[in-house]
């Protein structure tokens, strides 16, 4: 077990907790979210240590790993998936300025960015830390990930780009990570990171039970501030702000189901439509946001 004394964002001691939330997914145990004052990134405290995180994803409806379309959630999701796929290849060809290229993609999970990227003639890598996960993306997209850990032996200043969708919330290694991505990237490389964002309206709303919180999967919650802060910490720069508009209509779902024991699927999408409309002007505000970084 892992408890932080410090905020494991910026080291600054003041931090208190905000509330408890539960595990839905797999345990049903409660772990206390904390805050930091100081750079307003919240953390899971009293989180399991690296070696034994695995149990908490040992779920067959954890869509990133199984690929599952049990429950209407996950049909959802795959519904939306194939848009948001090529939305994810144009936007970083449009942020890098290349058709082609190198490509890092870090916690690929079954890998169907990790293929369409290789569709569209990158040279592309995927890292996966579940063994099952990487399987599945061989058997589904006949893809091969390495394990995570082989990001340490990469060559320096290789990639164009390197992205990590909804991952850096499930990194023990924080700082050794953000480091290594810096490394890694070339001079001009852009990183894109998209994480949940605690800070939105349909957060607030949900308080607890807000579902991306999935705690103890995600052991940090990012705010803006956060991960502005955690860059210039390592020398590098938020670029851009970029919006994830599903994200809001998905988590608000799955919030509604551990709210009220059932899915309200009405609420759920005027929750999101609401959290939307409230980002508009300011894609801060967003349910969850993609970091553009650079050197």
């Amino acid at each position: 077990m892992i408890h932080y004394t410090a905020c494991p964002f910026c080291s600054d001691t003041r931090i208190q907790q905000k509330f408890p939330v539960k595990d839905y997914t797999v345990t049903g145990e409660l772990f206390d979210v904390y805050e930091c004052k100081a750079c307003t990134g919240a953390f899971t405290q009293n989180i399991p240590v690296q070696a034994e995180v695995g149990k908490y994803y040992a779920s067959a409806s954890y869509v990133s790993h199984s690929e599952t379309k049990d429950g209407l959630v996950n049909k959802l999701y795959h519904a939306v998936r194939t848009r948001t796929l090529r939305k994810k290849r144009k936007m970083l060809q449009q942020l890098t300025g290349m058709d082609k290229g190198s490509l890092l993609d870090v916690g690929c999970g079954t890998g169907a960015f990790l293929a369409t990227m290789l569709q569209a003639g990158w040279d592309a890598t995927g890292l996966e830390p579940d063994e099952t996960a990487r399987k599945n993306a061989q058997e589904l997209y006949q893809v091969q990930p390495l394990p995570s850990l082989e990001i340490f032996n990469l060559p320096a200043q290789q990639y164009d780009a390197i992205t990590m969708w909804h991952v850096l919330e499930h990194v023990h290694q924080l700082h050794e990570y953000i480091d290594q991505l810096k490394k890694l990237l070339k001079p001009s490389g852009k990183i894109i990171i998209a994480v949940p964002n605690y800070t939105a309206a349909d957060a607030k709303h949900y308080k607890a039970y807000w579902a991306a919180y999935d705690v103890p999967r995600h052991l940090y919650h990012f705010s803006p501030d956060s991960m502005k802060n955690l860059m210039e910490l390592h020398g590098m720069q938020v670029l851009e702000y970029k919006p994830m508009w599903f994200d809001s209509f998905y988590v608000s779902m799955l919030s509604e189901q551990y709210k009220n024991g059932k899915g309200n699927l009405i609420a759920a999408f005027f929750r999101g439509l609401f959290s939307n409309m409230n980002a508009m002007g300011n894609h801060k505000k967003c349910s969850s946001v993609i970091y553009v970084i650079g050197k």
